[in-house]
Protein backbone atom coordinates (compact mmCIF):
# COMPACT_ATOMS: atom_id res chain seq x y z
CA UNK A 1 0.00 0.00 0.00
CA UNK A 2 2.94 2.33 0.68
CA UNK A 3 5.31 0.89 -1.95
CA UNK A 4 4.68 3.86 -4.25
CA UNK A 5 5.94 6.41 -1.72
CA UNK A 6 9.30 7.84 -2.78
CA UNK A 7 12.29 8.18 -0.45
CA UNK A 8 11.98 11.95 -0.14
CA UNK A 9 8.38 11.64 1.09
CA UNK A 10 9.36 8.95 3.57
CA UNK A 11 12.21 11.07 4.92
CA UNK A 12 9.97 14.11 5.26
CA UNK A 13 7.33 12.05 7.07
CA UNK A 14 9.94 10.62 9.43
CA UNK A 15 11.18 14.08 10.37
CA UNK A 16 7.62 15.39 10.77
CA UNK A 17 6.79 12.53 13.12
CA UNK A 18 9.81 13.38 15.28
CA UNK A 19 9.41 17.16 15.46
CA UNK A 20 9.50 18.58 18.99
CA UNK A 21 10.12 15.18 20.57
CA UNK A 22 12.77 15.27 23.33
CA UNK A 23 15.04 12.75 21.56
CA UNK A 24 15.51 11.11 18.18
CA UNK A 25 17.34 8.04 19.52
CA UNK A 26 17.71 6.24 22.86
CA UNK A 27 19.51 8.40 25.40
CA UNK A 28 19.27 10.56 28.48
CA UNK A 29 20.99 13.52 30.05
CA UNK A 30 22.44 11.14 32.65
CA UNK A 31 24.01 8.96 29.96
CA UNK A 32 25.37 11.99 28.11
CA UNK A 33 27.00 13.17 31.34
CA UNK A 34 28.47 9.74 32.04
CA UNK A 35 29.88 9.51 28.53
CA UNK A 36 31.32 12.99 28.82
CA UNK A 37 33.17 11.86 31.95
CA UNK A 38 34.52 8.84 30.08
CA UNK A 39 35.83 10.93 27.17
CA UNK A 40 37.69 13.58 29.19
CA UNK A 41 39.70 15.36 30.33
CA UNK A 42 39.54 18.18 27.82
CA UNK A 43 41.07 21.62 27.49
CA UNK A 44 39.17 24.65 28.68
CA UNK A 45 36.37 25.52 26.28
CA UNK A 46 36.81 22.35 24.18
CA UNK A 47 35.86 22.37 20.51
CA UNK A 48 33.09 19.82 19.97
CA UNK A 49 31.54 18.58 16.74
CA UNK A 50 28.04 17.14 17.33
CA UNK A 51 27.10 15.13 14.23
CA UNK A 52 23.47 14.32 13.54
CA UNK A 53 22.56 16.62 16.40
CA UNK A 54 18.80 16.72 15.73
CA UNK A 55 17.19 19.45 17.85
CA UNK A 56 20.27 19.35 20.09
CA UNK A 57 19.50 17.79 23.46
CA UNK A 58 23.13 16.65 23.79
CA UNK A 59 24.43 19.81 22.12
CA UNK A 60 22.90 22.01 24.78
CA UNK A 61 24.29 19.88 27.61
CA UNK A 62 27.78 19.84 26.09
CA UNK A 63 27.77 23.62 25.78
CA UNK A 64 26.30 24.29 29.22
CA UNK A 65 28.10 21.70 31.36
CA UNK A 66 31.37 21.11 29.51
CA UNK A 67 31.81 24.76 28.58
CA UNK A 68 32.24 23.63 24.98
CA UNK A 69 32.19 25.53 21.71
CA UNK A 70 29.88 23.23 19.77
CA UNK A 71 29.48 22.95 16.03
CA UNK A 72 26.13 21.18 15.60
CA UNK A 73 25.55 19.44 12.26
CA UNK A 74 22.34 18.05 10.82
CA UNK A 75 20.73 17.76 7.39
CA UNK A 76 17.26 18.76 8.58
CA UNK A 77 17.01 22.53 8.87
CA UNK A 78 13.94 22.57 11.16
CA UNK A 79 15.93 20.61 13.77
CA UNK A 80 18.70 23.21 13.58
CA UNK A 81 16.11 25.97 13.91
CA UNK A 82 14.79 24.29 17.07
CA UNK A 83 18.32 24.10 18.43
CA UNK A 84 19.09 27.76 17.76
CA UNK A 85 15.84 28.74 19.46
CA UNK A 86 16.66 26.62 22.53
CA UNK A 87 20.27 27.84 22.65
CA UNK A 88 19.14 31.46 22.61
CA UNK A 89 16.58 30.85 25.34
CA UNK A 90 19.28 29.30 27.56
CA UNK A 91 21.89 31.97 26.91
CA UNK A 92 24.08 29.59 24.92
CA UNK A 93 23.77 31.18 21.51
CA UNK A 94 27.42 32.28 21.52
CA UNK A 95 28.62 28.72 22.19
CA UNK A 96 26.61 26.81 19.57
CA UNK A 97 27.04 27.13 15.81
CA UNK A 98 24.55 25.22 13.66
CA UNK A 99 25.57 23.91 10.25
CA UNK A 100 23.34 22.21 7.71
CA UNK A 101 25.63 19.57 6.24
CA UNK A 102 25.92 15.88 5.40
CA UNK A 103 27.88 13.99 8.07
CA UNK A 104 29.10 11.71 5.30
CA UNK A 105 30.82 14.57 3.47
CA UNK A 106 32.63 16.82 5.93
CA UNK A 107 35.14 18.19 3.43
CA UNK A 108 34.11 21.84 3.36
CA UNK A 109 36.05 24.83 4.74
CA UNK A 110 34.33 24.52 8.13
CA UNK A 111 35.86 21.10 8.79
CA UNK A 112 39.66 21.29 8.50
CA UNK A 113 41.76 18.39 9.83
CA UNK A 114 42.60 18.53 13.53
CA UNK A 115 39.97 21.14 14.35
CA UNK A 116 37.98 19.43 17.14
CA UNK A 117 38.80 18.07 20.58
CA UNK A 118 35.71 15.86 20.68
CA UNK A 119 33.41 14.37 18.07
CA UNK A 120 29.98 13.43 19.41
CA UNK A 121 27.42 11.24 17.61
CA UNK A 122 24.51 9.94 19.66
CA UNK A 123 22.43 7.51 17.61
CA UNK A 124 23.36 9.04 14.26
CA UNK A 125 26.36 7.20 12.81
CA UNK A 126 24.12 4.48 11.36
CA UNK A 127 23.20 6.98 8.63
CA UNK A 128 26.60 6.41 6.99
CA UNK A 129 27.67 3.23 8.81
CA UNK A 130 29.66 2.86 12.04
CA UNK A 131 32.91 1.76 10.39
CA UNK A 132 32.75 4.56 7.83
CA UNK A 133 32.13 7.11 10.57
CA UNK A 134 35.07 5.90 12.66
CA UNK A 135 37.40 5.82 9.65
CA UNK A 136 36.45 9.20 8.19
CA UNK A 137 35.82 11.38 11.23
CA UNK A 138 39.08 10.82 13.11
CA UNK A 139 40.97 13.12 10.72
CA UNK A 140 39.01 16.00 12.27
CA UNK A 141 40.41 15.35 15.76
CA UNK A 142 43.13 17.47 17.33
CA UNK A 143 45.99 15.62 19.08
CA UNK A 144 44.64 13.93 22.18
CA UNK A 145 41.06 14.18 20.93
CA UNK A 146 38.34 11.54 21.23
CA UNK A 147 35.16 10.40 19.53
CA UNK A 148 31.96 9.23 21.20
CA UNK A 149 29.89 7.23 18.74
CA UNK A 150 26.88 5.15 19.76
CA UNK A 151 25.66 2.19 17.77
CA UNK A 152 22.86 -0.33 18.06
CA UNK A 153 24.33 -3.81 18.66
CA UNK A 154 23.26 -7.37 19.25
CA UNK A 155 23.67 -8.37 22.89
CA UNK A 156 23.17 -12.05 22.08
CA UNK A 157 24.94 -14.37 19.67
CA UNK A 158 21.64 -15.98 18.65
CA UNK A 159 18.95 -13.34 18.05
CA UNK A 160 15.39 -14.39 17.29
CA UNK A 161 14.38 -14.69 13.66
CA UNK A 162 11.87 -11.84 13.90
CA UNK A 163 14.38 -9.46 15.49
CA UNK A 164 17.08 -10.40 12.98
CA UNK A 165 14.70 -9.91 10.06
CA UNK A 166 13.71 -6.47 11.33
CA UNK A 167 17.30 -5.30 11.79
CA UNK A 168 18.51 -6.84 8.54
CA UNK A 169 16.00 -4.52 6.88
CA UNK A 170 16.88 -1.55 9.08
CA UNK A 171 20.58 -1.50 9.84
CA UNK A 172 22.12 -5.01 10.00
CA UNK A 173 23.50 -5.05 13.55
CA UNK A 174 26.84 -6.38 14.77
CA UNK A 175 27.60 -7.89 18.18
CA UNK A 176 29.63 -5.89 20.70
CA UNK A 177 32.89 -7.73 19.83
CA UNK A 178 32.22 -7.32 16.10
CA UNK A 179 31.60 -3.60 16.55
CA UNK A 180 34.83 -3.30 18.52
CA UNK A 181 36.67 -5.12 15.74
CA UNK A 182 35.24 -2.66 13.21
CA UNK A 183 36.48 0.31 15.28
CA UNK A 184 39.96 -1.19 15.61
CA UNK A 185 40.12 -2.04 11.90
CA UNK A 186 39.21 1.59 11.16
CA UNK A 187 42.30 2.79 13.04
CA UNK A 188 41.07 3.51 16.58
CA UNK A 189 41.55 2.12 20.04
CA UNK A 190 38.61 1.68 22.42
CA UNK A 191 38.83 3.70 25.63
CA UNK A 192 35.42 2.69 26.97
CA UNK A 193 32.16 1.00 26.02
CA UNK A 194 28.88 1.73 27.76
CA UNK A 195 25.79 -0.34 27.08
CA UNK A 196 22.99 2.16 27.56
CA UNK A 197 20.28 1.30 30.11
CA UNK A 198 16.73 0.34 29.17
CA UNK A 199 15.53 3.64 30.63
CA UNK A 200 17.30 5.43 27.74
CA UNK A 201 15.00 3.60 25.33
CA UNK A 202 11.94 4.61 27.36
CA UNK A 203 12.99 8.26 27.18
CA UNK A 204 12.94 7.96 23.41
CA UNK A 205 10.10 5.52 22.79
CA UNK A 206 7.42 6.60 25.27
CA UNK A 207 6.94 10.09 23.71
CA UNK A 208 7.30 8.60 20.23
CA UNK A 209 4.57 6.02 20.93
CA UNK A 210 2.27 8.77 22.15
CA UNK A 211 2.95 10.74 18.98
CA UNK A 212 2.19 7.70 16.82
CA UNK A 213 -1.13 7.09 18.55
CA UNK A 214 -2.25 10.70 18.08
CA UNK A 215 -1.04 11.11 14.49
CA UNK A 216 -3.57 11.38 11.66
CA UNK A 217 -2.02 10.43 8.30
CA UNK A 218 -5.08 11.77 6.48
CA UNK A 219 -4.96 15.26 8.00
CA UNK A 220 -4.58 18.18 5.55
CA UNK A 221 -0.97 19.02 4.72
CA UNK A 222 0.47 15.80 6.12
CA UNK A 223 3.32 14.30 4.12
CA UNK A 224 2.20 11.50 1.76
CA UNK A 225 4.77 9.27 3.44
CA UNK A 226 3.18 9.55 6.89
CA UNK A 227 1.23 6.31 6.61
CA UNK A 228 4.50 4.51 5.87
CA UNK A 229 6.30 6.28 8.74
CA UNK A 230 3.59 5.31 11.22
CA UNK A 231 3.58 1.68 10.11
CA UNK A 232 7.38 1.46 10.27
CA UNK A 233 7.48 3.06 13.71
CA UNK A 234 4.76 0.75 15.08
CA UNK A 235 6.79 -2.24 13.89
CA UNK A 236 9.94 -0.83 15.53
CA UNK A 237 8.13 -0.30 18.83
CA UNK A 238 6.65 -3.80 18.74
CA UNK A 239 10.01 -5.45 18.05
CA UNK A 240 11.60 -3.53 20.90
CA UNK A 241 8.88 -4.56 23.35
CA UNK A 242 9.26 -8.22 22.43
CA UNK A 243 12.98 -8.64 21.80
CA UNK A 244 14.98 -5.66 22.97
CA UNK A 245 13.95 -4.63 26.44
CA UNK A 246 14.63 -5.84 29.93
CA UNK A 247 12.96 -9.19 29.35
CA UNK A 248 14.03 -9.79 25.75
CA UNK A 249 17.52 -8.39 25.93
CA UNK A 250 18.61 -9.21 22.38
CA UNK A 251 19.88 -5.78 21.32
CA UNK A 252 20.74 -2.41 22.75
CA UNK A 253 22.66 0.79 22.16
CA UNK A 254 26.38 0.72 22.94
CA UNK A 255 28.30 3.99 23.24
CA UNK A 256 31.95 3.78 22.20
CA UNK A 257 34.66 6.17 23.33
CA UNK A 258 37.38 5.98 20.68
CA UNK A 259 40.80 7.51 20.11
CA UNK A 260 43.00 7.25 17.03
CA UNK A 261 45.73 4.64 17.46
CA UNK A 262 49.20 6.12 18.02
CA UNK A 263 50.77 6.08 14.53
CA UNK A 264 54.30 5.95 15.95
CA UNK A 265 53.96 2.35 17.11
CA UNK A 266 52.95 -0.80 15.29
CA UNK A 267 51.28 -3.23 17.70
CA UNK A 268 50.67 -6.92 17.06
CA UNK A 269 50.58 -10.34 18.76
CA UNK A 270 54.00 -11.76 19.50
CA UNK A 271 55.41 -14.51 17.31
CA UNK A 272 57.86 -17.28 18.17
CA UNK A 273 60.61 -15.11 16.69
CA UNK A 274 59.90 -12.40 19.31
CA UNK A 275 60.50 -14.51 22.42
CA UNK A 276 64.12 -13.57 23.02
CA UNK A 277 63.35 -9.90 22.46
CA UNK A 278 60.34 -10.08 24.80
CA UNK A 279 62.54 -11.66 27.47
CA UNK A 280 65.14 -8.93 26.95
CA UNK A 281 62.59 -6.10 27.20
CA UNK A 282 61.14 -7.47 30.45
CA UNK A 283 64.63 -8.03 31.89
CA UNK A 284 65.68 -4.49 31.04
CA UNK A 285 62.50 -2.83 32.27
CA UNK A 286 62.55 -4.31 35.79
CA UNK A 287 65.26 -4.51 38.49
CA UNK A 288 65.37 -8.33 38.29
CA UNK A 289 64.60 -11.05 35.76
CA UNK A 290 61.51 -12.14 37.70
CA UNK A 291 59.04 -10.61 35.23
CA UNK A 292 60.84 -12.08 32.23
CA UNK A 293 60.86 -15.49 33.88
CA UNK A 294 57.16 -15.09 34.74
CA UNK A 295 56.32 -14.72 31.04
CA UNK A 296 58.23 -17.90 30.22
CA UNK A 297 56.46 -19.79 33.03
CA UNK A 298 53.05 -18.58 31.88
CA UNK A 299 53.79 -19.73 28.33
CA UNK A 300 54.17 -23.25 29.73
CA UNK A 301 50.79 -23.12 31.53
CA UNK A 302 48.12 -24.28 29.07
CA UNK A 303 45.32 -23.15 31.40
CA UNK A 304 46.71 -19.62 31.72
CA UNK A 305 48.26 -18.86 28.33
CA UNK A 306 45.90 -17.47 25.70
CA UNK A 307 47.50 -17.41 22.24
CA UNK A 308 47.16 -13.98 20.67
CA UNK A 309 46.98 -12.04 23.94
CA UNK A 310 50.75 -11.58 24.26
CA UNK A 311 51.37 -8.27 22.46
CA UNK A 312 54.37 -6.25 21.36
CA UNK A 313 54.85 -2.70 20.14
CA UNK A 314 57.46 -2.31 17.41
CA UNK A 315 59.91 0.58 17.22
CA UNK A 316 60.41 2.18 13.79
CA UNK A 317 63.38 -0.14 13.20
CA UNK A 318 61.22 -3.23 13.82
CA UNK A 319 62.65 -4.07 17.23
CA UNK A 320 60.41 -4.82 20.20
CA UNK A 321 59.91 -1.58 22.13
CA UNK A 322 57.19 -2.60 24.61
CA UNK A 323 55.26 -5.63 25.76
CA UNK A 324 51.92 -6.44 27.45
CA UNK A 325 50.45 -9.79 28.43
CA UNK A 326 46.94 -10.96 29.33
CA UNK A 327 46.53 -14.43 30.84
CA UNK A 328 43.58 -16.33 32.19
CA UNK A 329 42.75 -15.88 35.85
CA UNK A 330 39.49 -16.26 37.73
CA UNK A 331 37.41 -14.01 39.94
CA UNK A 332 35.43 -16.30 42.17
CA UNK A 333 34.38 -19.02 39.75
CA UNK A 334 34.19 -16.76 36.69
CA UNK A 335 36.89 -16.42 34.02
CA UNK A 336 38.74 -13.12 33.83
CA UNK A 337 42.06 -11.79 32.54
CA UNK A 338 45.16 -10.65 34.41
CA UNK A 339 47.26 -7.88 32.85
CA UNK A 340 50.92 -8.55 33.73
CA UNK A 341 53.60 -7.83 32.96
CA UNK A 342 53.68 -4.56 31.07
CA UNK A 343 57.19 -3.51 30.10
CA UNK A 344 58.87 -0.89 27.93
CA UNK A 345 62.49 -0.94 26.81
CA UNK A 346 64.44 1.83 28.60
CA UNK A 347 65.32 3.36 25.22
CA UNK A 348 61.64 3.87 24.43
CA UNK A 349 60.13 4.78 27.79
CA UNK A 350 57.93 7.87 28.13
CA UNK A 351 57.26 7.93 24.39
CA UNK A 352 53.87 6.21 24.31
CA UNK A 353 54.99 2.68 23.41
CA UNK A 354 53.73 1.16 26.65
CA UNK A 355 50.36 2.86 26.34
CA UNK A 356 50.05 1.76 22.72
CA UNK A 357 50.68 -1.90 23.49
CA UNK A 358 48.34 -1.93 26.50
CA UNK A 359 45.53 -0.36 24.47
CA UNK A 360 46.11 -2.88 21.66
CA UNK A 361 45.98 -5.96 23.88
CA UNK A 362 42.86 -4.66 25.66
CA UNK A 363 41.22 -4.06 22.28
CA UNK A 364 42.00 -7.64 21.29
CA UNK A 365 40.42 -8.87 24.54
CA UNK A 366 37.25 -6.90 23.74
CA UNK A 367 37.18 -8.34 20.21
CA UNK A 368 37.35 -11.83 21.73
CA UNK A 369 34.36 -11.09 23.94
CA UNK A 370 36.24 -11.06 27.25
CA UNK A 371 34.43 -9.25 30.02
CA UNK A 372 36.88 -8.36 32.80
CA UNK A 373 40.58 -7.53 33.31
CA UNK A 374 42.39 -7.10 36.63
CA UNK A 375 45.78 -5.51 37.19
CA UNK A 376 48.04 -4.89 40.17
CA UNK A 377 49.87 -1.71 39.32
CA UNK A 378 50.48 1.97 39.79
CA UNK A 379 47.23 3.84 40.48
CA UNK A 380 48.50 6.88 38.57
CA UNK A 381 49.10 4.90 35.36
CA UNK A 382 46.34 2.38 34.75
CA UNK A 383 43.25 4.60 35.19
CA UNK A 384 44.06 6.17 31.80
CA UNK A 385 42.94 2.85 30.29
CA UNK A 386 39.71 2.80 32.30
CA UNK A 387 40.87 0.80 35.31
CA UNK A 388 39.52 1.63 38.75
CA UNK A 389 39.71 0.05 42.22
CA UNK A 390 38.65 -3.59 42.02
CA UNK A 391 37.00 -3.29 45.42
CA UNK A 392 34.24 -1.17 43.89
CA UNK A 393 33.05 -4.34 42.15
CA UNK A 394 33.48 -6.63 45.15
CA UNK A 395 36.71 -8.05 43.70
CA UNK A 396 39.66 -8.62 46.04
CA UNK A 397 43.13 -10.19 45.88
CA UNK A 398 44.16 -13.10 48.06
CA UNK A 399 47.03 -11.12 49.57
CA UNK A 400 47.63 -7.77 51.24
CA UNK A 401 47.94 -4.87 48.82
CA UNK A 402 46.87 -1.19 48.89
CA UNK A 403 43.28 -0.93 47.72
CA UNK A 404 44.08 1.66 45.06
CA UNK A 405 46.75 -0.59 43.48
CA UNK A 406 44.43 -3.55 42.81
CA UNK A 407 42.36 -2.44 39.84
CA UNK A 408 39.74 -3.83 37.47
CA UNK A 409 38.43 -2.89 34.04
CA UNK A 410 34.98 -4.04 32.88
CA UNK A 411 35.19 -4.67 29.14
CA UNK A 412 31.59 -5.78 28.65
CA UNK A 413 28.93 -4.42 30.99
CA UNK A 414 26.18 -6.40 29.25
CA UNK A 415 27.07 -9.34 31.52
CA UNK A 416 27.18 -9.32 35.34
CA UNK A 417 30.56 -8.42 36.84
CA UNK A 418 31.82 -11.37 38.92
CA UNK A 419 32.67 -10.84 42.57
CA UNK A 420 35.04 -12.61 44.91
CA UNK A 421 38.73 -13.39 45.24
CA UNK A 422 41.14 -13.19 42.31
CA UNK A 423 42.78 -16.53 41.61
CA UNK A 424 45.97 -16.05 39.62
CA UNK A 425 47.83 -18.73 37.64
CA UNK A 426 50.33 -20.68 39.71
CA UNK A 427 53.27 -18.95 38.04
CA UNK A 428 52.43 -15.73 39.89
CA UNK A 429 53.18 -17.47 43.19
CA UNK A 430 50.31 -15.85 45.10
Amino acid sequence: MTDHIDDASRTEAFFTLHHRLPRQSPGSDATTRRLLDLTGPFPDRPRVLDLGCGPGRATLLLAAEAGAEVTAVDLHQPFLDELREAAGARGLGDRIRTVRADMGDLTGPGFPPGSFDLIWAEGSAYCIGFATAVRDWQRLLAPGGAMMISECVWTTDAPSAVARDFWDRNGSLRTLPETTAAAVAAGCTVSAVLLQPDSDWDTYYVPLAERVESADPAAPGVSPGMEWALAATREELAVRREYGGEYGGEYGYAAYVLRPADPRWTTRPETAADREAVHAVNSAAFPTRDEADLVDALRADADAWLPGLSYVAEAPDGSVAAYALLTRCRVGDAPALALAPVATSPAHQRQGAGQAVVRAVLDEARVRGEALVVVLGHPDYYPRFGFGPASRHGIRPGFEVPDEAMMALVLDDSVPVPVGMIRYPAAFGV
